[in-house]
């Protein structure tokens, strides 16, 4: 939509600019009127177009990115400079086109009188429930820079635990991609040229491991376009299923239920969950609301969905723990500590401590198993060469023995 500049009397008669988004002139008159702002002007405004072009559609803001836009926001806030300004100095100092021109949009919304909140939630894919509903109890509570600054240690700290996650898995993943290319380079480059030579030789009957890679070879040379369909198929049927409610929840529940990577993905929700819900509860979010934007923000809906039938029972009256521990989604540690917290009153204390021991967990639980992966996917590396090299070997052996057994 373009942007257009607008001219207004506020209540003291004083003239007043702004700037925001709609679709045409009419329609923002309407909507500057209905919130009881007295129009002079409205026109197009000339940098409606200021970060267009292709690079903003394809630019993608980073987790990196909106922690560092929150810190920054806090400390000039914190240092007394005004909201619009705030958005102003931040848009000049953003390297990333997307989040300029997001940016943008929030600082006209903000001239215009919307509130900072519903200014970010036209962007959900970026400002999640969890961001808005700080931003808003921090507005209700008139403790913005504070919230903000939870707001950004939160997103710092997910950062971090992103990071490791993925440097642990970087290591695994590039043995498995240069195993496959290996693997694929013999068969397809130099196992046909062996076997062009063993015909040339005059073998006619092949050892079953041989026959099989021959076949495999053939598969991969001659019907390339074949292996490639069903790979894209599975790829969409996979994306496909996971969009439905079956079989998110499948796929989720797998994720918690697979053998050493099922444990790692529940230590990281659970770290997830106590993080995100002590950091709405310091911040004023009431326990209901706050459970309930969590739920969305622990990326399992096995898990999400047990949070929400706790949310139920606490809603009837019931303690944290209770529902918690029913839903046997929590270990007895969480639930001890929530319990703890609740009657002491400091649970947001009680649920930062334990999101700090479990990402102690994550952190030693992925070190082990970058130390473990290590030595099977060398073993498995040797033994996928390994296995090819003999079955090309053997019908070479098989002739070298014919022919000494001929001379014989």
């Amino acid at each position: 939509m373009p942007y257009f500049e607008y001219t207004y009397r506020d209540s003291a008669g004083a003239v007043r600019t702004g700037r925001t988004e709609a679709e045409n002139q009419e329609v923002l008159t309407r909507r500057l009127r209905e919130q009881g702002l007295s129009v002079t002007e409205v026109k197009a405004a000339r940098v409606e177009r200021k970060y267009g072009g292709l690079l903003s559609g394809f630019a993608r803001v980073k987790k990196t990115d909106l922690s560092v836009f929150f810190r920054q926001f806090s400390t000039m806030i914190d240092a007394g400079v005004s909201l619009v300004r705030c958005l102003a100095v931040l848009e000049e100092q953003t390297p990333n086109v997307r989040m300029k021109q997001i940016i943008l949009d929030i600082r006209g919304e903000v001239e215009s009188g919307q509130p900072l909140s519903r200014a970010m939630s036209k962007y959900p894919r970026l400002f999640d429930n969890l961001c808005i509903g700080l931003i808003r109890a921090g507005e209700v509570g008139g403790v913005l820079e504070e919230t903000m600054q939870r707001l950004a240690g939160f997103l710092e700290k997910d950062v971090e635990l992103r990071r490791k996650v993925k440097s642990a898995m970087t290591y695994p993943m590039l043995v498995v991609i240069v195993a496959l290319g290996i693997v694929i380079g013999l068969v397809t480059f130099i196992l046909p040229k062996f076997m062009q030579l063993f015909k040339d030789l005059g073998v006619k009957e092949f050892p079953p491991m041989t026959a099989f890679l021959m076949d495999f070879s053939h598969f991969l040379t001659s019907k390339w376009y074949f292996a490639i369909g069903i790979l894209v198929g599975f790829i969409i049927v996979f994306r496909i299923l996971v969009r439905t409610k079956i079989g998110l929840r499948l796929y989720d529940l797998f994720k918690l239920k697979a053998p050493v990577f099922g444990k790692l993905n529940h230590r990281i929700c659970l770290a997830r969950f106590s993080r995100t819900l002590g950091t709405l509860l310091v911040s004023g979010v009431p326990i209901l609301q706050a459970m309930e934007t969590v739920a969305g923000t622990v990326a399992n809906v096995v898990i999400g969905d047990a949070i929400l039938e706790a949310r139920t029972r606490i809603r009837e009256g019931d303690p944290i723990g209770g529902p918690l521990q029913k839903s046997k989604m929590f270990p007895p540690m969480v639930v001890q500590m929530v319990s703890i917290g609740e009657e002491s009153g400091s649970l947001d204390q009680m649920l930062t401590k334990v999101a700090d021991f479990y990402e102690a967990e994550v952190d030693a639980a992925l070190q082990s198993l970058t130390a473990a992966i290590e030595p099977v996917m060398i073993v498995f590396l040797g033994g996928a060469v390994g296995f090819i090299v003999i079955a090309m070997f053997q019908p070479l052996i098989a002739v070298i023995q014919n022919l000494t057994s001929g001379s014989q």
